[in-house]
């Protein structure tokens, strides 16, 4: 993962990420998980995230939360984030890329479902492990960008079971992969995530 580290503006707030350009104009923003939890750009599921979109041909841009690592601000409860978010996908766009994704894990997840980017900015959304069971996900409503969710069978805080019944309010033709015996952490489970996200990414179908 060679990635260079950048900085761009979120309104008044600098925030730190890793971009690494590839040719071509795909591009993937990837939404790290609670801050107050010890979420960062640098957790493994992310790490996880950045290696399978880079293997199949796209540009990434992980980025710290505000209020996380050296990115300016302070944590805002979901809200704030949200301009996090937009500011990273913007600063790909100006970088060229015009069919970007938006990836997110956990806290990421739900920042990326409130962010309500719409379909000419943000041209696919991957969630993993939405957590369901922990965080309000009442005001995330349609998510037609929505393709994939990925979910642990042991996961307590996104729990399969309710992503289940959740899923067809965001978007009823997105696909939920579960991972059996994984929790919400992906222990020795990242291989496999990978495996499933870049299958998912070239197009197979399994």
């Amino acid at each position: 993962m060679d990635e260079e580290l950048i900085c761009f503006m979120a309104g008044a707030i600098k925030i730190e990420g890793l971009h690494q350009a590839l040719p071509g104009d795909k591009g993937v923003v990837i939404s790290h998980p609670h801050p107050l939890y010890g979420g960062s750009m640098h957790n493994n599921v992310v790490e996880s995230l950045v290696r399978a979109y880079q293997q199949t041909g796209y540009s990434t841009l992980r980025f710290n939360f505000r209020g996380v690592g050296s990115s300016q601000g302070e944590y805002d409860n979901g809200q704030g984030e949200q301009e996090d978010v937009k500011a990273a996908v913007r600063y790909l766009g100006e970088q060229g890329k015009n069919a970007v994704d938006l990836a997110g894990y956990s806290f990421g997840a739900w920042v990326n479902g409130l962010t309500g980017l719409d379909g000419d900015i943000v041209r696919r959304m991957v969630m993993i492990s939405p957590p369901v069971a922990f965080l309000d996900f009442s005001s995330v409503l349609s998510i037609p960008q929505l393709r994939l969710v990925i979910a642990g069978s042991r996961d307590e805080i996104a729990p399969p079971e309710l992503i289940q019944t959740t899923l067809p309010n965001w978007n009823p033709g997105a696909r939920l992969k579960i991972i059996e015996g994984a929790d919400h952490f992906y222990g020795s489970y990242t291989a496999k995530l990978e495996s499933i996200l870049i299958s998912y990414l070239a197009g197979k179908r399994d």
